[in-house]
């Protein structure tokens, strides 16, 4: 990955910067065993832009540990999952699977869409426990503008999904030249932002496609938009535990891990009968 490590000041500035690497239509910016030691409980997150012809097939896959959120900022997506779940979510939707001890689903986009796949390490109480989703249109989105509060609470707005912790995650939209001021809680002492379009500055430029983490403190972020802008940022209480990672799964200790790979199994079996 190429990464561009910065110094901190006494201001809230750049430590990171980076645009990932690209596999066709997906561009991974975090990884749990690279960035997301630096920002856990945000552990991975994908930007994917994908068109009819080059659509990815995800087919059927497990996660245990962590809770993944997809933000559909173009295009569509369609959806099913063990826990019952099946649909469709259009542009401005969201999609919330919190895998707790394991669980499977599948999805493909209808024909194109970009946006944001987020992972999240869940606390210790919380990682082996049943699998949740949790599916909103845009209409079912709160916003505080300019943003819409995907997780968590921001001013006024406050997100219908339960977070797993303290944890804020907001889709800004900003016009060029438009300057907005992010307050933190105190406790979010961990941030990142992450582009999908135009040119932002906070103070340095972020362009599409990139990634910036924060250095580790309560100050606000100041951001400008040089363009028409979109980006995600997250915010978060940092996770106090070591990453232990599957192929699929992040979990807390190794012994959870192991009781997520079974449940996985055990599931992975029922979905071959059911075939």
């Amino acid at each position: 990955m190429s990464a561009v490590l910065k110094t901190s000041g006494a201001s809230r500035e750049i430590v990171l910067q980076t645009r990932g690497l690209r596999h066709g239509a997906i561009t991974r910016l975090v990884s749990p065993s690279d960035i997301g030691e630096l920002i856990k409980p945000f552990v991975f997150l994908d930007l994917f832009d994908i068109s009819a012809g080059s659509a990815p097939n995800f087919g059927w896959h497990p996660h245990s540990g962590i809770a993944t959120l997809t933000v559909v900022q173009q295009g569509a997506i369609e959806y099913q999952d063990t826990t019952g779940a099946k649909g469709t979510l259009s542009a401005g939707g969201v999609e919330w699977m919190r895998a707790g001890g394991g669980v499977w689903h599948t999805g493909a986009a209808l024909p194109k869409a970009k946006g944001f796949q987020l992972w999240l390490a869940l606390p210790q109480a919380l990682e082996n426990a049943p699998s949740q989703s949790h599916y909103m249109s845009a209409d079912q989105v709160p916003e505080e503008l300019p943003a819409r509060v995907i997780l968590g609470a921001h001013g006024h707005a406050k997100s219908a999904i339960a977070s797993p912790a303290p944890i804020n995650y907001l889709d800004v939209q900003l016009a060029a030249g438009e300057q907005w001021t992010y307050e933190p809680p105190p406790d979010h002492e961990v941030a990142w932002l992450a582009v999908s379009e135009g040119i932002i500055r906070t103070p340095e430029p972020v362009f599409a496609g990139e990634f910036v983490a924060f250095e580790e403190s309560n100050d606000a972020i100041v951001i400008r938009a040089d363009s028409a802008s979109r980006f995600v940022l997250g915010s978060a209480a940092k996770h106090p535990h070591d990453l232990v990672l599957g192929n699929y799964s992040v979990h807390t200790t190794r012994a959870a891990l192991a009781a997520g790979e079974a449940e996985i199994q055990r599931i992975g079996n029922q979905l071959k009968e059911l075939r």
